[in-house]
């Protein structure tokens, strides 16, 4: 059966205030403590951001989720913080575990009254069943997806928000995403995921 082509209008946020300036953070040639719309992100500082910054993938998406749900929409230190208190993120000193799906998903639930399911097996057929049905997917995938021609090392540790489908993929917001090339709405063919795609997410509804 074809799939016609669905695009929800989901807004975009990326995981540096800075959208436009993704390319310098994620090669390191500005560090994100000097990302001039830090302050937006409801941190204390420029070090408390620039610690999260790189971390908040997970976080990007929800916010996008929300928005997109009419829901309120926090800051984004201030929200890695609840979910750090839901157990989503475990930090011990430097490092970071996390996004934990389950954990996450309830307190998504609880938090906004949204539909929210950790899904650890969730093939690309589920993907596309659940967006044309009006749903978003988390998905991990590595994080060089946001290039065209990359062969990834390796699988996961980098969400994305499933917005879209069409006939031959699957249409992505990348919180780390390339301006004007794959931050919104990127257009990725079911067979080029499948090399990213760690088969597992999280379906948010309404």
């Amino acid at each position: 059966m074809s799939t016609p082509r669905i695009l929800h209008p989901v807004p975009y946020y990326a995981q540096w205030e800075s959208a436009a300036l993704v390319p310098e953070f994620i090669t390191g040639q500005r560090d994100a403590a000097d990302d001039p719309l830090w302050q937006k992100s409801g941190a204390d500082s420029p070090a408390e951001y620039a610690f999260w910054a790189p971390r908040m993938c997970g976080v990007a998406c929800l916010r996008m989720a929300l928005d997109y749900w009419r829901r309120p929409v926090p800051p984004s230190v201030p929200l890695v913080r609840e979910l750090c208190e839901a157990g989503a993120y475990v930090r011990d000193g430097d490092q970071v575990k996390g996004l934990i799906y389950q954990p996450f998903a309830e307190h998504v639930g609880d938090r906004w009254a949204l539909q929210a399911e950790a899904v650890p097996d969730l093939p690309a057929a589920r993907v596309r069943e659940e967006v044309a049905g009006g749903r978003l997917v988390l998905l991990s995938v590595h994080k060089t997806i946001r290039t065209t021609d990359d062969e990834p090392p390796s699988k996961g540790g980098h969400l994305v928000l499933a917005v879209g489908v069409y006939e031959e993929g699957v249409m992505l917001h990348n919180p780390s995403g390339l301006p004007g090339v794959s931050q919104e709405a990127h257009r990725v063919p079911w067979a080029r995921l499948a090399r990213y795609y760690a088969g597992r997410g999280v379906v948010l509804g309404g």
